[in-house]
């Protein structure tokens, strides 16, 4: 049995008999990620080095809300992120101030020319997500990391309006994003911690604005489900209509046994981040991996990263995680 790409991903979806476990990393292309067509020219060649089972498309987190006024700049941060210098939001009534974005036009336009360049290069048989931030996330984005909680416990009522504004520009750009072929979308949730905020905030202003987001994404095959941080909320996602959720699953709860008991598509991780991919050896790579794969009875299973691969992984280190699933 030599399964395609997509199809060893939809197989693994459904507990269905594979050749192997399938394995995808993604990464941030600073610089590239400013212009569609390089950032989808960077996006093809990682993926045509490594040959991954899935391409998980990585702007800058800025390409959702630079319309909105966010600026941002590359700083050399290893995760290969850019810094917010400019927040749009400085008082309560910019909230209301946010009007609802034209996917087609200006940043968003733009990441859908990377979409349709990316799908028209890889073709139907390597599956295509797209990043998404969830409203909350975004809004964070809008008004800074320090601000947004303030914002959020002082302000609700506006705050919300703006989470309105948010939630129906960005399903908007998923139903325009539909139109370019793509298979689904990775929906990056960072504010479900207990460290960050309550369970019952999280529900009122995410998980309220998430399922939304998520109706629109249900006509996909593919969805996967981020889960940023420390201590999440998992069990609050577990019965969303997504197919995969990935979390940084070696460095905090729940284990990816534990998480195959509580959520019944596919889980994705087993790689350290930092600790494997940067300063690790192939040795220890493969060898994470294998343990991953034991635990999960390479069942349900997607070996990746808890989070993006930084720039500064070796190539060596990479192309093991890459051959690991191939070792019997």
């Amino acid at each position: 049995m030599n399964l395609s790409h997509r199809q060893r991903i939809e197989a693994c979806l459904t507990a269905s008999p594979l050749d192997r476990v399938p394995v995808m990393l993604w990464r941030h292309f600073p610089v590239d990620d400013q212009d569609p067509l390089r950032l989808a020219q960077a996006t093809v060649q990682f993926q045509k080095q490594f040959d991954f089972d899935a391409v998980k498309v990585t702007p800058a987190s800025s390409f959702c809300v630079k319309d909105w006024g966010a600026e941002d700049v590359w700083k050399g941060a290893s995760e290969g992120t850019r810094e917010y210098i400019k927040h749009p939001i400085q008082k309560a009534e910019d909230w209301l101030k946010l009007t609802v974005l034209d996917p087609t036009a200006g940043w968003l336009g733009k990441q859908l020319v990377c979409l349709e360049a990316i799908r028209s290069e890889l073709g139907e048989e390597t599956p295509i997500i797209q990043t998404i931030f969830n409203p909350l996330t975004q809004a964070k984005n809008l008004a800074s990391r320090d601000k947004v909680l303030m914002w959020m416990r002082k302000y609700p009522e506006a705050f919300k309006q703006g989470l309105r504004t948010i939630t129906e520009t960005t399903i908007r750009f998923i139903e325009a994003a539909r139109k370019t072929g793509i298979d689904g979308i990775f929906y990056a949730v960072q504010h479900a911690q207990y460290g960050v905020m309550s369970e019952e905030e999280y529900r009122e202003f995410g998980l309220k604005y998430d399922v939304e987001v998520l109706a629109a994404a249900k006509p996909f095959w593919f969805n996967m489900l981020h889960l940023h941080g420390e201590d999440v909320m998992f069990d609050l996602f577990v019965d969303l209509p997504v197919q995969a959720i990935n979390w940084h699953d070696q460095e905090t709860p729940p284990s990816l046994e534990e998480a195959k008991g509580k959520f019944k598509g596919a889980v994705c991780g087993g790689l350290l981040r930092y600790t494997a991919m940067v300063l690790g050896t192939p040795e220890e790579i493969i060898a994470q991996a294998r343990r991953a794969i034991e635990a999960t009875q390479g069942e349900r299973f997607i070996l990746g990263t808890g989070c993006v691969v930084p720039i500064t992984a070796p190539y060596g280190n990479i192309l093991a995680a890459r051959k690991s699933v191939e070792i019997a």
